[in-house]
């Protein structure tokens, strides 16, 4: 390594940024093909039943129509359509037009493909369908007395019980119990799913926008029942994921499908009301948490029991409940999940899918329990400080958390908060603090990356993964540089292409995690043989000498002990001519995930300014405090974070998806009315990252920050709420109407 270069950790501006402000990056949907079409999906409009009649022909005729499938005419594929399907995010139970039936409202039920986009939504738009309708299951409340376990969650246990939480509540000082609800909610990325088929004979090529580049080919050729090197995707740029874009949606296979049909490619880009209801959401939650302490707040029990809705075509169970069997030290914790089937499309993840929903149950239910024994809320959970994970015994690789709590307090000045609710003022306006505990699982995957010495002497590093937009581009450039020892505009990383090695999904806050110590241990190797080539090279001035007495710095390779004998990589390149100096490895983790908890951990505080007229709720300030091992970009994760945050002041005051009990549509899938922050809702936000080195993680320290920013932050505002008003409202969002 270079210690000197340190490019990592840096506010390193973006490497893609100045290709997005032009306009020079191309996105999915953005791509040019020689005889492009345009497709549109049509929608069904019930939420259950057969479809009875499709009446395509007449607008076959119409100007630029090329295409109408459905069931009717639809290629047929291996096992019907279902080939691919499996745990998510490799594999989903997709809506590919091979039957008649349907399964809830919006369910892509026929493709038309013209000319032009707009002769494609015209057809669409005429297009009529004749359903024969069948009940549906649409009402939580209703559906709810048929939930049912999962068959297990994230691969362990869907259940989970240590002790005995029922004895250890009956002699407790004090005991809590609550039901909190989070509604449905919908991904919203700037950029919605987008997929442009391109068919060469029998080889296929996808221009998609993904988390997943290394996967979608896999799923889609085994849907197709092809082999998987037929198919290449490509994804330069994706505008925003959140976990929507995790997993293989209809619209990619259709767009494949009806390219395949045409013999011309075919581009596929969702509406934005079409983003509500078939490429995922987070599900609704009910969540119901019972806790018992002594009288000095220390936890005896804990009983977490988490009720989910899920889609009548797969399970898909939101982990509410696992960030409870981990967070606090507790003898007696029992946790529980289970699935409520619904005629709605398949729920997904969501950024922090369980932990943001989990979280704010809990802390919650915490503050609540806080006020009853008359204790800080932060006193409250520095006396249940989990030394060692609870759940399986393992102690943390790091655990910052109460480092968190001490700095966060004092940045946002918490001693000076007076306890009781409505207490602070501003004139008439009522003040209130809040604060949360974060926390989210570090996670990482196998993952490989190519790196070559170009013939300009530059190096060029490849990696099969993707950029959401969360800085994949820059952080990996500053880990090459720093490992070969290049200045970063010596350095390009690549990413986005399925033929690159392969790399996991971007989600689970594991992309840095996971191919940081590829793209470092291919860079690495790299170095090696370019130091060997000089050291064995008769014309070079380090020739004979010991590799290990050779350091790349700044880009010229050089001498230890005397800095006179250096070269460029080029001159070595240049006297061997026809060599190719290249380096592909695999990283992958080890025996430290199971010696080892590891979690990130953080402290978020919440300022809240209430009109107690009117109801509204103004988030003034938002304080969070992280322990996320090593910070790789102190620019891009500190917008990362923040992101999240927003995004967790937005799941406290306003996101819900609103469905029609009636027929199963959302009446607010737009972004009119799908309320999210803007730039005048979001006060003050202030972001501390502690300096944790944690050797045990992975090669490069990270522990991921994708998701932590969200946890704890709708919880923290409701306590906030709950301070300044003195009502505690346990569904969210907190509008209005829940405090007038």
């Amino acid at each position: 390594m270079n210690p000197s270069q340190a490019y990592v950790g840096q506010a390193v501006s973006r490497e893609d940024g100045i290709a997005k402000v032009t306009g020079q990056a191309r996105y999915a949907a953005e791509f040019t093909l020689p005889n492009l079409t345009h497709a549109a999906l049509v929608l069904s409009t019930v939420a259950s039943g057969r479809i009875s009649r499709i009446d395509g022909a007449a607008v076959e005729q119409m100007p630029g129509v090329l295409l109408v499938m459905s069931f009717n005419n639809a290629p047929t594929l291996p096992e019907g359509g279902h080939a691919a399907a499996g745990a998510p995010p490799s594999g989903r139970i997709l809506s590919l037009l091979q039957d008649d039936v349907v399964h809830y409202n919006g369910e892509p039920v026929a493709v038309v493909v013209a000319q032009t986009l707009e002769q494609a939504r015209a057809g669409a738009d005429q297009l009529k369908i004749s359903y024969v309708g069948a009940p549906a299951a649409l009402d939580f409340e209703r559906a709810k007395a048929q939930a049912y376990p999962p068959k297990a969650i994230m691969g362990g246990p869907v259940d989970s019980l240590r002790g005995d939480p029922v004895a250890a509540s009956a002699p407790a000082a004090a005991r809590f119990s609550a039901v909190y609800t989070t509604p449905i909610q919908h991904h919203n990325p700037m950029e919605p799913h987008a997929t442009i088929a391109h068919w060469e004979g029998s080889r296929l090529t996808l221009y998609d926008s993904t988390q997943f580049v290394a996967g979608v080919g896999k799923t889609v050729a085994k849907t197709f029942g092809i082999p998987p090197q037929s198919v290449r995707t490509l994804c330069l740029y994706t505008g925003g994921g959140f976990g929507s874009k995790g997993s293989v949606w209809s619209h990619v296979v259709l767009a494949a499908m009806a390219a395949q049909k045409l013999n011309r490619p075919v581009k596929l880009v969702l509406d934005r009301t079409q983003m509500f209801g078939m490429v995922g959401s987070r599900p609704h939650t009910e969540q119901s948490v019972s806790l018992a302490a002594d009288a000095d707040g220390r936890l005896a029990a804990i009983q977490h029991r988490v009720q989910s809705h899920t889609s009548v075509m797969e399970d898909w169970a939101e982990t509410s409940a696992l960030v409870t069997r981990t967070l606090y030290a507790c003898d007696n914790v029992a946790t529980s999940h289970r699935l409520v089937k619904l005629n709605l499309g398949v729920p997904t993840f969501t950024r922090a899918p369980g932990e943001a929903t989990g979280s704010f149950a809990l802390e919650v239910a915490l503050d609540e329990l806080a006020y009853q024994l008359k204790l800080d809320p932060i006193e409250l959970r520095l006396r249940n400080y989990a030394q060692t994970d609870p759940d399986s015994g393992r102690p943390f690789s790091s655990k910052s958390l109460r480092e968190c709590y001490v700095q966060g307090a004092q940045r946002f000045g918490w001693a000076e908060r007076n306890p009781d609710p409505g207490s602070m003022r501003d004139g008439e306006t009522l003040i209130g603090w809040g604060m949360a505990s974060a926390t989210y699982p570090t996670r990482r995957s196998p993952a490989s990356a190519s790196a070559r010495l170009l013939p300009d002497g530059r190096l060029l590093v490849r990696s099969a993964s993707q950029d959401l937009g969360t800085g994949t581009y820059t952080i990996m450039t500053q880990i090459a540089a720093d490992a070969m020892g290049f200045p970063l505009e010596s350095v390009r990383f690549e990413l986005g292409d399925s033929r690159f090695p392969a790399a996991p999904v971007s989600g689970g806050s594991q992309s840095a995690a996971s191919v940081g110590p590829a793209v470092q241990a291919a860079t690495l190797a790299l170095r090696a043989k370019l130091i060997a080539a000089a050291v064995a090279d008769r014309a070079s001035p380090l020739f004979q000498l010991d590799p290990a007495q050779v350091e790349i710095t700044g880009g010229w390779l050089q001498s230890r002990g005397d800095a006179s004998l250096r070269e460029a990589p080029l001159a070595v390149l240049a006297r061997a001519p026809g060599q190719t100096l290249e380096a592909v490895t695999e990283a992958k983790p080890g025996d430290e995930q199971g010696r080892f908890a590891m979690h990130s951990f953080g402290a978020i505080f919440a300022e809240v300014r209430v009109d107690p007229a009117l109801g509204v709720v103004r988030v003034s300030k938002l304080s969070g405090t992280y322990g996320v091992g090593r910070l790789l970009n102190a620019k891009t994760g500190r917008s990362q974070l923040m992101g999240g945050m927003v995004w967790g002041q937005s799941m406290a005051l306003l996101e819900r998806s609103d469905l029609d009990l009636r027929y199963g549509r959302y009446v607010n899938g737009n972004l009119g009315e799908y309320h999210v922050p803007v730039n005048a809702d979001v006060g003050e936000i202030d972001i501390v990252v502690l300096d944790e080195h944690d050797t045990e993680v992975n090669p490069i320290g990270a522990k991921g920050i994708g998701e932590i920013g969200i946890t704890g932050v709708a919880a923290a505002i409701a306590n906030a709420v709950y301070h300044a008003t003195g009502r505690r409202v346990r569904d969210l969002p907190i509008t209005l109407d829940k405090l007038i």
